[in-house]
Parts: C-alpha cells; sequence; structure tokens
C-alpha cells in the first residue's frame, strides 16, 4: 500500500529494528561492528603495501625486472582481490529473515499441543505457542524454534544472532573480524575472503625469503640489510596459522555440509547429519548454486505504522479472526477443517505438482534447508510442491499494493 500524500514516508532501512548500519541508502548492508574493518583493513594493507613497495624499489634500481615486475603485479592483484572478499562479505545482507511486526492475537479457539507452551515474545497474552515445532529432514526429525523478536518460526539453519538483532537464514556465525553475520547470501564471499588471505600470506611470506636469499654474504648479514622482509616473514607466519588455520577448518565443514554453529553447538559427528549430499555435491551447493536475492528490500518506502516496515511476511504472519490457524503452512484453517491457502499462494501455477508428493508410503522429496519453515514437509499436513523462488518478492507486492 503506497504512503498517503498526507504520510511522511522513509526508507525501510531508515525504520529497521534490527542493529545493522547501512550506507549508500541501504544499498550496502553492514553489522553493529562494522568499525572492525578499519583495523582489519590495516592489518592485511599494511604488509601488503610495505611488500609492494619494496618490489617498486627493487624494480626502480633496476636490481631484475624479469623477476621484480611479476612478482610486484602478483601482489597486488592478490591484495586487491582479498579486499574485494571483504567488503563483499561484510557489505552484504547476509540473509537477513523477515521478521513478523506483530505478535499473535488472542485467539481461543487455537489449540496447539505441545510440551512447551511460552508466552508469545514474553508478553502477557492470551495464545500461547509452543516454543518448538518438529520438522522431518530426509527422514531426520529436527526442531525450528519461535524467534521471540522476529516474531516467526525460524527456517531449519537459521539463528538469531543477538549482535545483529536479526535471524539469519543458515547462520555460520558473526565474524567480528568482517563485523557481520556470516550466513546464507555471504559464505561463499567469505570463503573467498580467508582463501585470499590466506594465498597472500604465503606468496609475501615466500618471496619476502627470496629477496632475504638473493643478497650476498651470509644469512645474518642479508637479514640485517633487509629488515623489511624479516619483519614481513615473521608477520606471515603467524598470520598463516590463523587464517591458514580457519580456512582448513571451513572446507571441512562445507564437505560435510556444516555451519560453525552446528559443528560447536550440535556435534553431527555423534548422529547421522541430515543436510550432507556427499563431499562433490555440498561443494557445489557452496560454490555452484545461485546466491537467492534478498529477502527485503531495504530502501522500499514505508511508513512507520505501514506492516511491511519489518519485512513482515504472510506466511509467518500473525493469528488473525477466530479462524483456526496453521503455522507451518500459513493457511487458516475452517470450521471443517480443512485448509484455505492464503491470497499469497492462491496466484501461483499449481500445475507442475508432483503427484508423487501425493502418494501415500512412497520417498519423502528432497529437502532445501534454504527455504522457510512453510515450505517444508511436517507430519500429517498438506504436502504441495511449488516453485517458491518469487515468493518473498511476491508478497511483498501484494503488502504494498
Amino acid at each position: 500500500m503506497d504512503p498517503s500524500p498526507t504520510t511522511k514516508s522513509k526508507r525501510l532501512y531508515q525504520l529497521w529494528k534490527g542493529n545493522n548500519k547501512f550506507l549508500c541508502g541501504g544499498r550496502a548492508v553492514f553489522g553493529p561492528d562494522a568499525g572492525s574493518l578499519f583495523l582489519t583493513t590495516f592489518l592485511i594493507g599494511g604488509p601488503a603495501t610495505a611488500f609492494c613497495i619494496k618490489m617498486l624499489l627493487l624494480l626502480i634500481r633496476k636490481d631484475d625486472p624479469r623477476y621484480d615486475i611479476p612478482v610486484l603485479v602478483g601482489g597486488l592483484v592478490l591484495a586487491i582481490m582479498d579486499f574485494v572478499f571483504l567488503f563483499m562479505t561484510s557489505g552484504r545482507d547476509p540473509g537477513i529473515i523477515p521478521r513478523n511486526c506483530q505478535p499473535p492475537e488472542s485467539d481461543e479457539s487455537v489449540g496447539i499441543p505441545s510440551q512447551s507452551m511460552e508466552w508469545v515474545n514474553n508478553k502477557i497474552t492470551d495464545l500461547k505457542l509452543p516454543r518448538t515445532k518438529d520438522l522431518i529432514v530426509n527422514g531426520h526429525s529436527i526442531k525450528v524454534k519461535f524467534c521471540d523478536t522476529c516474531l516467526l518460526y525460524r527456517p531449519p539453519r537459521a539463528s538469531h544472532c543477538s549482535i545483529c538483532n536479526n535471524c539469519i537464514q543458515k547462520f555460520d556465525h558473526h565474524c567480528p573480524w568482517v563485523g557481520q553475520c556470516i550466513g546464507r547470501r555471504n559464505y561463499p564471499y567469505f570463503i573467498g575472503f580467508i582463501t585470499s588471505s590466506t594465498t597472500l600470506c604465503m606468496y609475501v611470506f615466500a618471496f619476502s625469503w627470496f629477496n632475504v636469499l638473493r643478497q650476498h654474504g651470509t644469512l645474518w648479514s642479508a637479514m640485517s640489510n633487509d629488515v623489511l622482509s624479516v619483519v614481513l616473514i615473521a608477520y606471515c607466519f603467524i598470520a598463516f596459522w590463523f587464517v591458514g588455520g580457519l580456512t582448513l577448518f571451513h572446507l571441512y565443514l562445507i564437505s560435510t555440509n556444516q555451519t560453525t554453529y552446528e559443528n560447536f553447538r550440535y556435534r553431527y559427528d555423534k548422529k547421522e547429519n541430515p543436510f550432507n549430499r556427499g563431499i562433490i555435491k555440498n561443494f557445489k551447493q557452496v560454490f555452484f548454486s545461485k546466491i537467492p536475492v534478498s529477502a527485503i528490500n531495504f530502501r522500499e518506502r514505508v511508513t512507520e505504522d505501514d506492516d511491511s516496515v519489518m519485512g513482515g511476511s504472510d506466511i509467518n504472519g500473525s493469528f488473525v479472526g477466530k479462524e483456526k490457524f496453521d503455522i507451518e503452512m500459513g493457511g487458516k484453517l475452517g470450521k471443517d477443517g480443512a485448509m484455505h491457502l492464503p491470497s499469497i499462494l492462491q496466484n501461483l501455477d499449481y500445475g507442475s505438482l508432483d503427484d508423487n508428493l501425493k502418494k501415500k508410503g512412497e520417498e519423502k522429496p528432497a529437502f532445501d534447508p534454504f527455504l522457510f519453515p512453510a515450505d517444508q514437509e511436517q507430519p500429517n499436513s498438506p504436502q504441495i510442491s511449488i516453485d517458491k523462488s518469487n515468493l518473498v518478492g511476491d508478497n511483498r507486492k501484494q503488502q504494498l499494493s
């Protein structure tokens, strides 16, 4: 719904409830601790600049142009790549999940059996929601939690970052070095950042040693005459153990299809990982799958009392009226118990329904860990296979219409 002429509208990023910092009119999304980028930039740029200046001085002296020029160009390329991956990781929406604008309304007719029922958003209301819900993932039962802050059931593998105050799709961790959460939409760039940092460390370390060994005389005298190279050697040796170890750790996580959060919290080595598709498919999923578009348009114009100010979605929306509401499917249940599809799903093309899903006792469909809970299979609920690539975008259009 367009804001009325008498109501002053603002960009969504100006009213966003998370702790993010925005630049370029909401186009760049940073974490609240984005200031750490200056430290990271200095730690990378300082040694890289010193090394390039060293090689430039050798080139000016015409010591050995056939050696100096390629080494200088290689150092510049690696440093530029490192900074590109750094800012692509830090200034990108990591996969923020649209939050709902209001807690569910009171509804005495809603009956949701659960062993653990808690107040919604820690507020006194007549309606309680189950703290967790069970979903079936590739034959394994997993629990999804209700987020009191975002007022939604988190998708599988999502978690709420207390620093950014957002729920993040496929949450890996909050990285203080880039000042941003690492999630579904910036994880490949994060891998590129730590990999290029590791490569840059090895590059500067190796050629700094070579610069020392090129000099005449004993090793001690050569090191005394080239203090800068010695400092770079020591610095890169120490840094390599940090970024190199981090790179190897994340390559292991990718090969087993785990996140840092899951590895430290759930320990899939004690049970089967329902998301593991094999090493090759796991790597293809990270590096060759299309990165989904942001679920939130932070440049959208909204008013403070507009529901879309929270980036809310009908799928995880509030309970309204006196009809029963199916939390996972997002539809209302009539008096006859039949589920009525919400308006957002009524305009979708159901011509490609998978008939196999309707046959009882057959194999369950492949699980996509990046879709919202409403898209996941659950016991005793209608099973529908539809294309949801534009689901969030269609929902946003309906909110603005």
